[in-house]
């Protein structure tokens, strides 16, 4: 007569099993959570780089020195932090604003770069001049 139940091995099968589906599960979420920062900071880039070119330049000529709320009025100033809460500007913050040949605060060139978790920086710069 069988006793009813699972053996050791199937035991040690279901849970390795068990074991390598979580895995592979939280992989998965933290790439899904690190792609979609990622495109959070792609498009607080395209939205800088957009008002850089559409509204501050063609109303003045040069680029900023340096960007802030007050600098580029056209766009949402909440896209000027990055997912983590800091400001472009700090030391810490996953966005950089690079202006080039500046000269008394009217810059003729920039880089725009979002630090990126797992990819290449994401790079954006200036299209005039």
């Amino acid at each position: 007569m069988r006793k009813q139940g699972f053996t050791v091995i199937e035991l040690i099968v279901l849970s390795t099993f068990l074991i390598v589906a979580g895995v592979v599960l939280l992989l998965q979420i933290q790439r899904i959570g690190s792609e979609n920062t990622n495109s959070q900071k792609k498009v607080a880039i395209n939205a800088i780089y957009y008002s850089l070119e559409e509204s501050f330049y063609p109303n003045n000529k040069y680029y900023p020195e340096s960007i802030d709320k007050d600098t580029l009025k056209t766009m949402d100033p909440s896209l000027l932090t990055d997912p983590s809460g800091v400001a472009l500007g700090e030391s810490d913050s996953s966005y950089r604003y690079e202006p080039t040949n500046c000269n008394d605060g009217k810059c003729k060139s920039y880089k725009l770069r979002a630090i990126l978790d797992n990819e290449d920086d994401f790079v954006k710069t200036n299209r005039n001049n």
